[in-house]
């Protein structure tokens, strides 16, 4: 990941409401939460969510898609894994004990040693 898209996904994260919607795409799972179940788990209005929701997914963070009528978002697993991969990428300085604990999402950052 590029500093420039790592950039945009914490500007992404860096709002309460749009972390809250993170976090719960993230435990729904794949099969994802439609919005406006997100709107009300979250308490935000349709419209405001709708622009969290954009901001989100520009940044790589979620996915939607159409069933019917009802839109329904997931989180982006891939992105998130990338940034949390970058995030963690030159933890250790050559220390490996340092990112022990976070086990496969720290694996390589070590890999000079």
């Amino acid at each position: 990941m590029l500093l420039p898209t790592a950039v945009e996904a914490l500007s992404a994260l860096a709002h309460g409401h749009r972390l809250a919607v993170f976090r719960l795409l993230v435990r729904a799972g794949p099969a994802g939460v439609p919005a406006g179940a997100i709107a009300r788990e979250v308490g935000v209005l349709p419209n405001t969510l709708s622009t969290h929701l954009t901001i989100l997914g520009q940044a790589g963070l979620i996915r939607s898609r159409r069933e019917g009528r009802s839109v329904i978002y997931a989180a982006n697993y891939d992105g998130m894994r990338d940034l949390l991969g970058f995030l963690v990428a030159d933890c250790c300085a050559g220390r490996p004990e340092i990112c022990a604990s976070l086990g496969d999402l720290a694996q390589g950052c070590c890999s000079s040693e």
